[in-house]
């Protein structure tokens, strides 16, 4: 009779003990009712373009992006080390986050498009996050970016590169990118308006693109990448371009590797630009033709004025 009492008893507290705790739960304010999902990309790019991942408060990033030139083809092969002797487009950056969401940049490129000397600053906007329990089904950011050219202007007023005024120099990208993880998996899609003052014949100042792009984890820091942009050009430009340069969309793949600060990815592509301007509307290099390089691109993040550095 005692050993019944006793496991009922036993049962009696056990049961207030569960019931007080689920009654904290429901009233505790300070749990998260609707958990994010996290690390949809390891950073702030997939391969070409942005992901949805935008820097914390006061991180600093800096980045370094190289592309190489064609690894086969009449320009590739031994006797440019398969590229290796060359470079199509390096961009140096420098990149902060004013909040949680927000994110700006400032960055330095070579350029690989009819304008050269390209100086770029941005700014990324996370508007949405995804949660664990789809109450947000998706990630969703808003990206601006301008960029100059600095290059000395061209003599001939038919050429891109030709500047009557420095508005002529002027290129500017909207861009809204909305991405989902699906476990290992996450896709992103990336509507994109690129908008340049100055274009050469035929070309179209105004262009639609939509850029698709994913990763697949491998493992806890390895990851597929892939991305591909779709421009929206018109029939009349298309046919005129036939004539003289063909153009291709932008086509790129690789790896993505996080070591703690670190963020690198090595990465093939047709693409000989780094910047959204030109790699979208000018890539002018075919992967059939062995017009593909390889590349890397380079994040290392920095916490500047964290509550540590506050301390007396």
């Amino acid at each position: 009779m005692k050993i019944i009492v006793s496991l009922m008893l036993l049962a009696g507290i056990s049961f207030y003990a569960q019931a007080q705790d689920d009654l904290s739960k429901l009233f505790d304010s300070t749990g998260v009712r609707h958990p994010k999902v996290l690390y949809t990309y390891k950073g702030t790019r997939i391969i070409m373009g942005h992901s949805t991942e935008t820097l914390r408060k006061h991180e600093l990033d800096f980045r370094v992006d190289h592309r190489f030139g064609d690894m086969a083809g009449e320009f590739g092969g031994v006797k440019t080390f398969y590229g290796m002797d060359n470079s199509t487009d390096i961009r140096i950056g420098l990149e902060y986050g004013i909040t949680d969401r927000l994110m700006v940049g400032l960055g330095r490129s070579k350029g690989s498009g009819a304008q050269r000397q390209l100086v770029d600053v941005l700014a990324k906007y996370r508007l949405l996050e995804q949660t664990q329990d789809d109450h947000m089904p998706v990630s969703v950011s808003l990206l601006g970016t301008t960029v100059i050219s600095c290059m000395t202007s061209e003599a001939d007023p038919h050429q891109a590169a030709y500047f009557k005024d420095a508005a002529d120099r002027m290129s500017y990208v909207a861009q809204a990118i909305v991405s989902r993880k699906f476990g290992i998996l996450s896709l992103t899609l990336s509507p994109t308006f690129v908008h340049r003052n100055r274009v050469g014949y035929m070309d179209m100042n105004n262009l639609f693109a939509m850029g698709v792009g994913g990763r697949l984890k491998l493992s806890k820091r390895v990851g597929l990448i892939a991305e591909y942009y779709y421009p929206f050009r018109s029939n009349d430009s298309k046919d005129y371009y036939k004539k003289s340069t063909s153009l291709y969309n932008p086509l790129a793949v690789g790896v993505e590797i996080e070591t703690g600060g670190h963020v690198f990815h090595i990465n093939f592509t047709n693409a000989t630009a780094i910047q959204e301007t030109q790699f979208i509307p000018e890539t002018t290099s075919s992967w059939l033709q062995g017009q593909y390089r390889w590349g890397f691109n380079i994040s290392r993040r920095f916490t500047l004025f964290g509550k540590k550095d506050w301390k007396k």
